[in-house]
């Protein structure tokens, strides 16, 4: 359990990246002998340790901001993370019912099963990829390289591989360790997508309207009237608001608002895009981004939607019921949305927690010249949520080789280069603009063009082997 805590250490704000491998392999040795059911417990108590304090800021949405009285909040938060858990103690069960102690358990039976867990997590009950070991990478750490040829799963895999040599602590093993760890480096100094047109002026627009007072009918002039100040204040081409920065429906919007917005945008011969949730005569509505100015009037709405935030779960109403949560049941947006044309620019958009999913993000990606997060982060107070957030958005610029505009309401608005380096960033809980220029590229990066195909075939082939080696083990005894 104190391995699982330290390793958070890896993972933003502190960048400790080193700190989860020595951790993994630390575990990784502690299972050397285990069986099944004594692995999964050293599996889950691992975890508890690691999503126990990686993931404790769920607390403060849920109570601060939820609503929910703190006994039944630190009781969801408990149980949310030793949920959580139970991924890593199926993985270290799963290699020790497939391997026999030696070279196939610590090199090929945990590193695959590890990051097979991890991927499982990434889509199982709407998915929670958060804390994937692999994030704890970027933008510096030795394997973050291999984040444009296999992705975050693939940097996971080859961190936990090295994790596994460490761990067995033989010369030979030893070896493919620093081999994958200068590999990593090396790949780091490979261009895979290349600088197409200038450089565009682009604003980050960071309100630091505070959760509770967000959709007060009392501070909605306030909201209105300061974002247009911004946004009048900015000569650049291109303007981002953050998620939900209006918060109130598209159909309640002032006209002459928007029409204020745009027309600055087209003196500037360029663009505005607002988070607002838009609403149809369906009855429907939706998490949105629209845009304004020059170019023809684009939208973007939500399609990986946040469970009890943004739709309720079956069998969950009496829990959303209690939290105080506006606009708790969006409809989804479409699967694969095509990129907004906005500025000259070629922008894959995506809101907020959606940009964790990696691979959900690639059909955007391909087509785009910048990418673009509109977030609310306000849900999780002082936290390390908010740094987190931004190092997984690292993740997804280095993916697709792409500099990314991040606009987020309490922080961290950031500029991204496609190597997921911070170029400008604002502090947290300030009401700013953060003014720069943003290079847009094109190409495709092994990663944009084969999704995680190859890591799954991979850990698949890592698996089997195992088992053939566990099978000709026993045979041979």
């Amino acid at each position: 359990m104190l391995l699982g805590a330290v390793s958070v250490t890896g993972f933003a704000p502190l960048y400790a990246w080193p700190v989860p491998v020595v951790a993994l392999a630390a575990l990784f040795w502690l299972v050397r002998h285990a069986q099944p059911s004594h692995a999964f417990t050293l599996g889950w108590c691992y975890g508890l340790g690691l999503f126990g304090a990686g993931i404790s800021w769920v607390y403060i949405s849920l109570s601060v901001y939820g609503g929910l009285p703190v006994l039944l909040a630190v009781l969801a938060t408990l149980l949310f993370a030793a949920f959580l858990a139970l991924y890593p103690a199926w993985a270290l069960w799963l290699a020790a019912r497939l391997s026999a102690p030696g070279w196939g358990r610590m090199l090929l039976a945990l590193p695959a099963s590890w990051v097979l867990s991890e991927w499982i997590r990434g889509w199982f009950l709407t998915g929670f990829p958060w804390l994937a070991v692999g994030y704890s990478q970027v933008p510096d750490g030795a394997f973050a390289g291999f984040a444009p040829v296999l992705g975050v799963y693939g940097v996971s895999l080859l961190l936990a591989v090295v994790a596994g040599c460490f761990a067995r602590w033989h010369p030979r093993a030893m070896a493919i360790g620093v081999i994958l760890l200068c590999s990593g480096w090396g790949l780091l100094q490979v261009e895979w997508t290349r600088p197409v047109g200038q450089p565009v002026s682009v604003a980050l627009l960071q309100g630091n309207v505070p959760q509770d007072m967000k959709f007060r009918p009392e501070r909605l002039q306030t909201t209105l009237h300061g974002y247009a100040q911004q946004m009048l204040s900015s000569q650049a081409r291109l303007v981002i608001l953050p998620e939900t920065a209006l918060p109130l429906f598209r159909s309640s919007v002032p006209s002459d608002y928007l029409a204020l917005l745009a027309r600055h945008a087209r003196g500037q011969q360029g663009d505005v895009l607002l988070g607002l949730p838009e609403d149809l005569p369906s009855g429907e509505y939706f998490n949105s981004v629209i845009s304004l100015g020059s170019a023809a009037e684009g939208r973007y709405r939500k399609q990986h939607l946040v469970p009890f935030g943004e739709f309720v779960p079956w069998g969950f109403r009496w829990l959303v019921d209690m939290m105080h949560i506006p606009l708790g049941d969006f409809s989804r947006g479409g699967a694969q949305q095509p990129p907004l044309g906005a500025a000259g620019q070629k922008l894959a958009v995506n809101v907020c927690f959606e940009d964790v999913f990696g691979e959900e993000r690639i059909h955007a990606a391909r087509q785009s010249s910048l990418l673009v997060n509109v977030s609310n982060d306000a849900w999780f107070g002082d936290s390390l949520a908010p740094w987190q957030h931004l190092q997984i958005g690292a993740m997804r610029s280095l993916e697709a080789g792409r500099w990314q505009l991040r606009a987020n309401n309490t922080g961290v608005s950031a500029i991204l280069d496609e190597r997921g380096r911070v170029q400008a960033a604002l502090p947290l809980f300030t009401s700013a603009t953060l003014h720069g220029r943003a290079q847009g590229r094109e190409g495709l990066t092994p990663y944009l063009r084969w999704g995680n195909g190859p890591v799954l075939f991979l850990i698949l082939g890592l698996l089997l082997a195992a088992a053939l080696l566990s099978r000709q083990h026993r045979t041979s005894r």
